[in-house]
């Protein structure tokens, strides 16, 4: 009886030691499971937001700033245009010019000759000549007669001409414009003013007015100076934006990275 009573209780023996030890080994890894789950849903989150930061809106912006880098060369191109444009029908013209002298001149006589111009090979018209006293033109201040003009075009398109209408056929209609200026210029007989003439080449015409002045001139290249700085302006800013986007992103990294080391730090230190 006793070899039988006693035989039972030692073959339990071995088993629960077993047991005891798997529920030990069990109970160890979930602690390790849970201390590094922290850290695991965390490496995960910083994976998954580089990816998205590295590939929705990088691109987005990436795009945005190809337009914009486009645009900005799209329009220093345009600027250069017009600057070749506007130094061709304004610039050069004005620089070339030699009506710089301004003199007095004298209103004297009006006249529209029986004989009309040639208009453009068109049609003809009726001219309105102004004679003038120009003084200060000839030496030791002398007087000297000669014609007045508009500007300096129409010294090149009508020479003998202060004014000629626009071409048409409708004759009377181009007598009663060239009589309604010729009214208006008698007002000024006699009367002294000053205008502008070219010593070099014609000294004794004189014109009102140049056609092209320092003041239209600088006008004209206000605009192409504005879109040649507007484009430079656009795609310096881009430029710049790339570079601030670039480096906030290396500091991010090595945030990043500092973070991971001192996180891993604190897990596997001691409580």
């Amino acid at each position: 009886m006793f070899l039988n009573t006693a035989s039972p209780r030692r073959s339990f023996n071995i088993p629960i030691n077993i047991n005891l030890q798997g529920a030990r080994r069990r109970q160890t890894r979930e602690l390790l499971n849970a201390a590094a789950a922290p850290e695991q849903e965390w490496s995960r989150g910083v994976d998954l937001h580089r990816a998205y930061r590295s590939r929705t809106p990088m691109s987005v912006s990436s795009i945005g700033e190809d337009r914009a880098i486009l645009l900005g060369f799209t329009m220093m191109a345009f600027a250069v245009l017009m600057f070749c444009v506007v130094g061709f029908t304004i610039v050069k013209p004005y620089i070339n010019s030699d009506w710089e002298m301004q003199v007095n001149c004298t209103l004297v006589h009006t006249q529209v000759l029986d004989e009309w111009v040639s208009c453009r090979g068109v049609s003809t018209v009726p001219c309105l000549r102004a004679m003038v006293n120009l003084s200060g033109t000839a030496p030791m201040g002398q007087t000297g007669q000669g014609l007045l003009h508009y500007d300096e075009e129409a010294v090149l398109l009508t020479p003998e001409c202060f004014y000629v209408p626009k071409c048409q056929l409708d004759a009377p209609a181009l007598v009663a414009e060239v009589e309604q200026v010729k009214r208006s210029l008698d007002t000024y007989l006699g009367r002294t003013f000053t205008c502008l003439t070219d010593q070099s080449q014609q000294p004794k015409d004189g014109i009102l007015e140049r056609k092209y002045s320092l003041q239209t001139a600088l006008l004209a290249l206000l605009w192409p100076c504005l879109m040649l700085g507007g484009g430079v302006l656009l795609v310096a800013l881009v430029k710049l934006t790339q570079y601030l986007s670039h480096l906030s992103s290396e500091v991010g990294n090595k945030q990043t990275k500092l973070y991971t080391l001192l996180r891993k730090s604190s897990l596997l230190s001691p409580a």
